[in-house]
């Protein structure tokens, strides 16, 4: 987005960026052969061909007349940018992003000519895309088996189509293959690394484990008090962390480890894989460790995990570590950093075999926990069963894993495991799997999903994905963590509001299903007072209703906003919910024990039919993708939240269930979004996070302005934690994104990780830094501390500049101009001199920025806030929709 602000057509030509130049006659011949449906709604959009001016939005890359083709050549391989598919020229507004006015908007000219050249006229042998993912496969048109009508099918042509994708992406990469015909080839995924504590919060939890040592010296103990609660104002944790007068200080320690506890045993990227590269040595120790340390037995055969192995190793209970990381042991350790220590010792276990593969199992744990001081720790081990060991616990000296059969046979299992990943690591030939595709030969078919969530077959890499049974969906081991969920959530919102939520909106992905086998849905089941039957071959039957004298609470209603990938893959999976609220809505039961059926009841006297009135599941229109929030925001297209409000509804009004595939229902969605008490997403993996995409906001944020619109309040904005899926959560949104920034965007190992890859590492950070504008933009869930440590750490701080100076000047420009967009908007409200520092430090960046751009017209650092009030064709169709609203 930052770069063609800054990048007019000439400037583009000028400086060699043209890889072609598509007469106009040319073009013609293949756009006049494509159906007139087609023609007419591509001519309607950007004017004749080459391209046109319409209605203030200039052709999409027209030079004298004829259509540029970006790129570069080497040799006989040429290398493009995907062309942009819903806007013009070299500005981002609310006016030339037609896609915000029309979610169906055809592709331009250009981007349909790119992909012909590429075919005819270089004569490519086979297209790469280089993904996860790119904008083809969503073009509009039918979500299976598409038509000449399709826009993808049109795009790709006859092409040989290869996508690399990463293993950790069944969702979109399945769209990949129905919708662009491409045959994957699979990447390994990041390797993780525990994030860790840094500067502040690492003297913070200094001066923590200094206090449980000395609180019994009255002096030493008073200083330190003082200085904690100093300590916990620099790290902002008094944002979380209530710290007065009236809170016992030992409540303030309690909820201090507990913070630290979530920032350092959170895992995070150790920078970006590289196609073709395998992990070797640390890396390969920290990827490994990744895989290994994933604890559900439920869910895996009942293997153990190798943090669960150590725990037992050393005398601990992993679950009551995870369940209470605030928890102080009587040697003044947390239970935060017990984890922490565990996951040291995984590492260790897993870097001495993988050293020396052939030492016996006792000598391994033996070199790992030698020179231990676990009296320190306040640790029983439990292999130490030897008489003369366990009489002196101060150092456990000569541990022998054999005189404990059961560790022993668990260290055995573990170890195999770590020998088997190492040998499919080294068979991911990712590159080489690539050039065979080229030959036209098989590349072999393999499974896809989370690795960090126990899909460690999806090694080796370099395989043609495919993704799950959906018959099977949700799991007994789904429905199990889904039937958590719906309780913590229900309980707290009890605490925080005290009394049930009646309506809770859902964000559902579909890799919910596809990472997750379904535990989001198995939670808007358990919601509801249903539960899943299953066939004996595990497969879903249906459901049943749960009694209100079992379930021992009201139900409650759902309004559901699920993603274009999950409506055209997983349609059974909709109608199951469908289903279960229609029975719902039936049952003879109180209105004040059945939301559903009170909520359609109203419905009804407000003049829906039957059916409407149990319409809950929602997405945008059949064909399309996107919430259309996140493209406002990105565009500054919005002027307040009912703009957002307003379109998330024009964009999301077609209901989906049984029988019912995309119905025009922005009135339904408008009524149901009035009793939202809550909105709700979930982290399954530290792989993702809410800062990860911008469908996240797009969609949960876009939700959650809508149900305040409508309702006329606020609304609670949660997000569920499945990482440890025996251990569920629900936080405040604020809270989460509190952690995220902490333990990845602020973090100095993340960002170091993150600059080893130049430009594109620059690229990451900056997108990261828009998606928690586009947060605060909906949702007003971000603290001001964290825009000013964004500032502080990648604008003003002199090593930083330099960094992105010299590998991405776009990416310092396009942060910089968004936290000033924060500042203006009242999103963010920083210390008057901290804001002068910023736009003196804008100022400077803009003239880099100058001298980049050279001549021509273009948007530069400007943030023209255009709605759809200034756009007549996108205004007429805005006020139908307020119109529902009113």
């Amino acid at each position: 987005m930052s770069e063609f602000r800054w990048t007019p057509i000439n400037e583009i030509v000028k400086n060699g960026g043209a890889l072609a130049f598509v007469e106009k006659e040319e073009y013609e011949k293949f756009f006049n052969a494509l159906s007139p449906s087609v023609r007419q709604k591509v001519i309607e959009s950007w004017g004749n061909p080459p391209g046109e001016e319409v209605n203030g939005i200039p052709a999409a890359m027209v030079y004298e007349n004829k259509i540029v083709v970006t790129g570069v050549r080497y040799g006989n391989a040429v290398v493009c940018v995907q062309p942009k598919r819903g806007c013009a020229g070299s500005r981002c507004d609310g006016k030339v992003c037609k896609i915000l006015h029309d979610p169906e908007v055809p592709p331009t000219h250009q981007y349909l000519a790119t992909y012909r050249y590429l075919e005819n006229t270089f004569g490519a042998d086979v297209l790469v895309h280089v993904g996860t993912h790119g904008n083809l496969e969503f073009l509009p048109g039918k979500g299976v088996g598409l038509s000449e009508d399709c826009y993808p099918d049109i795009g790709i042509g006859t092409i040989p189509h290869l996508y690399i994708y990463n293993s950790d992406n069944p969702p979109e990469g399945t769209i990949a293959k129905r919708r662009s015909l491409a045959c994957l080839v699979d990447h390994m995924q990041t390797v993780m690394t525990s994030g860790g504590l840094y500067e502040s919060l690492a003297e913070l939890d200094r001066l923590l484990g200094e206090y449980e040592q000395v609180k019994h010296d009255r002096g030493r103990e008073h200083a330190l008090k003082h200085l904690i609660l100093d300590e916990i104002k620099k790290s902002n944790l008094d944002s979380e962390i209530r710290a007065d007068h009236e809170t016992p200080f030992e409540e303030v320690i309690r909820k201090a480890h507990e913070a630290l506890g979530r920032i350092r045993n959170s895992q995070i990227h150790h920078g970006m894989h590289i196609f073709g590269q395998i992990p070797e040595g640390e890396k390969k120790v920290e990827f490994i460790n990744s895989i290994l340390r994933y604890d559900d037995k439920e869910s895996m055969g009942n293997r153990v995990s190798i943090r669960r192995l150590i725990a037992e190793i050393l005398g601990l209970d992993l679950d009551e570590l995870i369940t209470d990381q605030s928890r102080i042991s009587e040697n003044g350790k947390s239970n935060g950093q017990r984890l922490e220590e565990i996951d040291s010792l995984s590492k260790d276990l897993i870097r001495t075999f993988i050293n020396s593969p052939e030492k016996k199992l006792s000598s391994i744990i033996r070199g790992i926990f030698t020179g231990q001081n676990f009296a320190e720790k306040g640790i029983n081990p439990a292999i130490s069963q030897n008489p003369e060991v366990s009489q002196n616990p101060v150092i456990f000296q000569n541990p022998e894993v054999s005189q404990n059969p059961a560790i022993s046979q668990k260290t055995a299992a573990i170890c195999e495991r770590v020998l088997d990943l190492e040998s499919r690591i080294e068979k991911s030939l990712e590159i080489e799997a690539l050039l065979h595709g080229f030959e036209g030969k098989y590349i072999p078919a393999g499974p896809s999903g989370l690795i960090m969530r126990g899909r460690d077959d999806v090694l080796p890499t370099g395989r043609n994905f495919y993704s799950l049974d959906p018959r099977r969906v949700p799991t007994k081991a789904a429905w199990r963590v889904g039937q958590q969920l719906s309780g913590v959530l229900v309980d707290k919102h009890l605490r925080d509001e005290k009394r049930y939520p009646e309506n809770v909106g859902f964000y559902w992905m579909a890799n919910d299903i596809m990472w997750a086998d379904g535990e989001g849905m198995a939670q808007i089941m358990s919601l509801l007072g249903v539960e899943p039957v299953w066939l004996s071959n595990g497969q879903l039957k249906g459901f049943s209703i749960i009694p209100l004298k079992e379930l021992g609470r009201p139900r409650v209603d759902v309004t559901v906003r699920v993603s274009g990938i999950l409506r055209d893959n997983f349609p059974n999976c909709l109608e199951v919910i469908d289903e279960a609220i229609q029975a719902v809505a039936s049952l003879d039961e109180p209105e004040e024990m059945n939301y559903p059926k009170k909520h359609s009841l109203r419905m009804i006297e407000e003049g829906a039919d039957a059916r409407g009135s149990t319409l809950r599941i929602f997405s945008s229109k059949p064909g399309t993708y996107s919430a259309g929030v996140q493209l406002a925001v990105y565009a500054s297209a919005w002027k307040d939240e009912k703009d957002l409000a307003d379109i998330f509804l024009y964009w999301n009004g077609y209901a989906y269930g049984k029988d019912v595939k995309g119905e025009e229902a922005h009135a339904q969605l408008a009524s149901s979004l009035k009793t939202v008490d809550a909105t709700f997403n979930k982290v399954v993996s530290d792989e993702y996070d809410l800062l990860g995409c911008c469908c996240y906001f797009g969609v949960h944020g876009g939700l959650t302005a809508a149900a305040k619109q409508a309702s006329g309040r606020d609304v609670r904005v949660y997000f569920g934690d499945t990482r440890e899926p025996q251990h569920v959560e629900v936080r405040d949104m604020a809270d989460e994104l509190r952690r995220v920034v902490r333990t990845r965007l602020l973090n100095p190992k993340w960002i170091e990780g993150m600059k080893q890859h130049g430009y594109k590492g620059a690229q990451d950070i900056s997108k990261r830094v828009g998606r928690v504008y586009g947060w605060e933009a909906s949702t007003q869930e971000v603290d001001d501390w964290i825009f000013d440590d964004i500032t502080k750490t990648f604008v003003l701080d002199e090593e930083m500049r330099r960094f992105f100076e010299e590998n991405n000047p776009y990416a310092l420009e396009e942060m910089a101009r968004r936290l000033l967009e924060a500042q203006s908007r009242g999103l963010w409200d920083p210390d008057p001199e901290l804001l002068e520092e910023l736009k003196n430090s804008y100022l400077e960046i803009e003239s880099w920025m100058e001298e980049l751009a050279g001549d021509g017209e273009f948007q530069g650092g400007s943030v023209d806030i255009v709605s759809f009030e200034d756009v007549p064709d996108w205004d007429r169709k805005m006020q139908e929709i307020r119109k529902i609203l009113r």
